[in-house]
């Protein structure tokens, strides 16, 4: 069985792309579309990799990594920012939250998947 991947995406289009990317390659894909559902999944499915988006609704993804972050048995995974936040400054704050690692959308197809495998 292939890795296991939380994507926490409230944007059905995005959550759609990366699902196919991520499946067509072998990953497992569990979705979560806001920070709340995100801590929960997290908590129950012990992901392999997260990625995060950081506008969410309810809780936004900065707090929500944060909290993941901050529970023993979960602050191993790494948490990769996906997200449209592409100004100075921006790549930072997402790092300084807790991502190991922050990727922009749009999401580039050719791409993707291999800029995410660098964290396995």
């Amino acid at each position: 069985m292939g890795k296991r991947i939380l994507v926490v995406e409230d944007n059905e289009q995005n959550l759609y792309l990366a699902t196919f990317l991520l499946e067509k390659n072998g990953y497992e894909v569990i979705a979560a579309q806001n920070g709340f559902e995100a801590i929960e999944k997290a908590k129950a499915e012990k992901p392999d990799l997260i990625l995060m988006d950081m506008q969410l609704p309810e809780m936004d993804g900065y707090e929500a990594t944060q909290r993941i972050k901050g529970i023993a048995e979960l602050s191993h995974i790494p948490i990769i920012a996906v997200t449209s936040y592409a100004m100075v400054g921006d790549r930072e704050k997402v790092l300084a939250a807790g991502c190991e690692g922050y990727i922009e959308k749009p999401i580039i197809t050719e791409t993707f998947v291999s800029e995410i495998e660098k964290y396995f």
